[in-house]
């Protein structure tokens, strides 16, 4: 009877110590994974951090790009003019004032973002789709020969990839200004279809290809911005003369 006794409490020492060795063998286990999902969470938050500086640093780009092209542009027209036409010329430097702010602004917000070490910086209003209008109207104002129309019905789509078409289009008229020649008739389109929205920027100019130089901007930025929402963009010299802009977003695919 003794010896059962002595040979339960074994078992018994022998089933506490168990369960105390797996018990902490399960706390250290769950410290590790609590440490690993840190360590995860810190490098998901700096690949994030770094993919939203990479991405400032494109719109920042695309801000003193676009800017330049048409100061540069309307300065040369300017020039020419100002002796025959000063009211011409002076509508050319009101253009001028007016893209420099509008640069500024923009220039400030993702400045800004770029300061504030927590990054809880509120990003001032980006451009959308629904400023492209604007955008076309700031350029016939600066002398280009542009129209803009939109067929179907447009709907909403996720803050990104409207900024996406805002930005093909800018680029793609200052692409105009750049390499089409002087005077070329331009055309902006928004087609809405049942499952697709496509911006079509074309001109009859020269039909220079609107490349970019070398660091990702031109063709090659704007193909980029397009297939990061899952869309395609197509770009060369036109049937009959000058260039053709086409990007093309699946709508219903998108997130925000």
């Amino acid at each position: 009877m003794e010896l059962l006794a002595w040979t339960l409490a074994g078992f018994l020492a022998a089933g506490c110590a168990a369960l105390l060795w797996m018990w902490r063998q399960e706390r250290e286990n769950t410290r590790e994974l609590q440490q690993q999902l840190a360590r995860d969470t810190a490098a998901e938050a700096e690949l994030a951090a770094a993919g939203e500086r990479a991405r400032i640093a494109r719109e920042m780009h695309d801000v003193v790009a676009h800017t330049l092209s048409v100061v540069v542009a309307q300065a040369d027209g300017g020039r020419f003019v100002a002796r025959t036409d000063p009211e011409a010329a002076q509508r050319t430097l009101d253009t001028i004032a007016e893209v420099g702010r509008t640069a500024l602004t923009e220039m400030r917000a993702l400045l800004g973002v770029l300061r504030d070490s927590d990054g809880d910086a509120a990003m001032g209003p980006q451009p959308s789709l629904e400023d492209i209008p604007a955008l076309v109207g700031a350029m016939r104002q600066g002398g280009m020969n542009v129209s803009f129309v939109t067929t179907g019905t447009p709907r909403p789509l996720p803050i990104g990839a409207g900024l996406t078409l805002y930005r093909v289009a800018q680029e793609a008229l200052t692409n105009v200004l750049k390499h089409a020649g002087p005077a070329p008739k331009t055309y902006v389109q928004l087609t809405w279809d049942a499952d697709t929205v496509i911006l079509t920027v074309s001109d009859d100019g020269r039909g220079a290809a609107a490349h970019g130089d070398g660091s990702g901007t031109g063709i090659k930025g704007m193909t980029e911005r397009v297939s990061l929402f899952g869309g395609t963009l197509n770009a060369g010299p036109r049937a009959g003369g000058g260039f053709v802009v086409k990007a093309r977003l699946t709508l219903g695919s998108q997130s925000s």
